[in-house]
């Protein structure tokens, strides 16, 4: 088979028996299983959840975005081979760790496939929640500019471009449209404040007041148990973004969980320590195609603002990347999860068809 067989560019028309439409993001797909099937599976695999959870199949793709556009290169190659199961086993390592140090459950549970997480229904809480050790990024951008108060903190005079931040910070900003919040704009992905939250927590869907104080302590406990074990493979763990969730406990009660992804490239930026100390950044992470994008065309503006959204997306409907720049992407991702989790990260076949397989064999989803 070639290599674009190998890779998973389309993840929303899988037959999976569903009734709801299939919701597909950026590089994941949902397909809601029926009551029917959520409540067999339960009892059959033995999930430790209220056998009324609602299920759903989770499945990740090999797609590339970045700057809130799919990117594709040449010869048809519509994905970054290896890039789905790297990340999906990056994640699966850390959520582990979380539970084995008593920090908090995820939404998996199960992965039948590198591909694909059986997850339970949570409520997501409306933030995301971004923790940052070093200032870099729209940070620095801010910082640089002249502003100061940054998500409500006020920022020292002596800070340097990518220098390590004396505390670790929280930025959050909001995660879809929140409207009629005072002080919150009616936008996507708006930087906010602790106090915006703390006076609208239930607005950002947070269970309760003193949830705030648990979230807080989720994000410094997660953050810290991966920046402690990157440190001992060399790298450095710069910033990334946390999600948040409700789910029931088996007696009903709501508890507060880990979900989407954690310590990926996707989701951090991760720096190689050595060559940090030699005074060089190099990138572990999506960072550097981010990067790489924007001295590949010769108005990075265009990438860079929100209101030139429309030649963005021309430009990435438009242009092909070459080979190359998505196999370096491949490298990094798979060289990363290797180191991450100690175990090698091996393309599927032909994962599509794996899936179904193992879907319809061992699962009973697809007819």
């Amino acid at each position: 088979m070639s290599l674009t067989d190998k890779i998973l560019a389309v993840n929303n028309d899988l037959p999976i028996r569903t009734t709801l439409p299939v919701h597909s993001g950026k590089v994941r797909s949902v397909y809601w299983l029926t009551a029917e099937d959520s409540q067999r599976l339960i009892k059959q695999k033995a999930y430790q959840v209220p056998l009324d959870t609602p299920l759903a199949i989770m499945v990740i793709s090999d797609r590339i975005s970045a700057f809130d556009c799919i990117w594709h290169g040449e010869n048809g190659l519509n994905g970054v081979p290896g890039k789905g199961a790297a990340l999906n086993a990056i994640s699966n390592h850390w959520f582990n760790l979380f539970k084995q140090q008593g920090l908090a459950d995820s939404h998996i549970l199960d992965i039948p496939h590198p591909f694909v997480w059986i997850v339970q229904k949570a409520k997501p809480v409306l933030i995301e929640a971004i923790c940052r050790q070093y200032i870099t990024g729209s940070m620095w951008r801010a910082y640089e500019k002249g502003e100061r108060d940054f998500c409500g903190i006020t920022l020292p005079e002596d800070l340097v471009r990518d220098g390590k931040l004396n505390e670790l910070l929280f930025t959050p900003s909001t995660k879809g449209v929140l409207r009629n919040i005072p002080g919150v704009p009616e936008a996507d992905d708006v930087n906010i404040t602790r106090q915006n939250i703390a006076q609208n927590y239930q607005a950002f869907n947070f269970e309760s007041a003193d949830d705030i104080s648990l979230y807080e302590k989720l994000l410094s406990e997660g953050f810290n148990v991966i920046s402690r074990e990157l440190a001992k493979l060399g790298q450095i763990f710069v910033d990334t973004k946390f999600e948040f969730g409700y789910v029931k406990d088996l007696q009903g009660k709501p508890k507060l969980i880990y979900m989407d992804e954690v310590g990926t490239p996707d989701s951090s930026r991760i720096w190689d320590a050595e060559q940090y100390q030699q005074g060089n950044i190099v990138e572990n992470s999506k960072e550097g195609f981010r990067q790489l994008l924007l001295k590949h065309f010769p108005d990075p503006d265009i990438l860079l603002n929100k209101e030139r959204m429309p030649e963005r997306e021309a430009l990435a409907r438009d242009n092909a990347l070459p080979v190359e720049v998505l196999m370096d992407i491949s490298r990094t991702y798979i060289g990363i999860a290797e180191k991450i989790t100690g175990k090698p990260i091996e393309l599927s076949a032909n994962p599509k068809a794996e899936i179904i397989q193992i879907l319809r064999d061992e699962y009973q989803l697809i007819d």
